[in-house]
């Protein structure tokens, strides 16, 4: 094979490797930046689903009134209250008779 033929061809498998990757690295990039592009929608979806659904949730929260959210009012201790009445029954404060209506007065509430 002459010289010239074969610089011909090694040309041509030249041309056609640096067009196959010329080719190669522009589907590649599209195809990278269509991923990206695929990406950030995804994002941007999963954001918008998360915020609905925090809307969602903090609408049940503050629907009912807030009394309802109160810490309830202490209790008061009753044992407490009744070593009370009989520390004053017993120092001659209280008569009997008043002594047991007030005992009754605080079982009963």
């Amino acid at each position: 094979m002459p010289r010239a033929r074969r610089m011909m061809r090694r040309r041509r498998v030249a041309r056609a490797a640096v067009g196959t990757a010329v080719v190669a690295g522009t589907a590649g990039a599209v195809r990278h930046h269509q991923q990206k592009k695929w990406a950030e929608d995804d994002y941007a979806q999963q954001q918008q689903i998360q915020q609905d659904y925090a809307a969602e949730n903090e609408e049940e929260y503050y629907d009912e009134p807030p009394e309802q959210y109160a810490a309830p009012p202490p209790q008061e201790d009753l044992t407490a209250k009744l070593q009370d009445l009989a520390q004053l029954h017993e120092e001659g404060v209280l008569t009997d008779e008043e002594f047991a209506a007030a005992k009754q007065k605080l079982l009963a509430s």
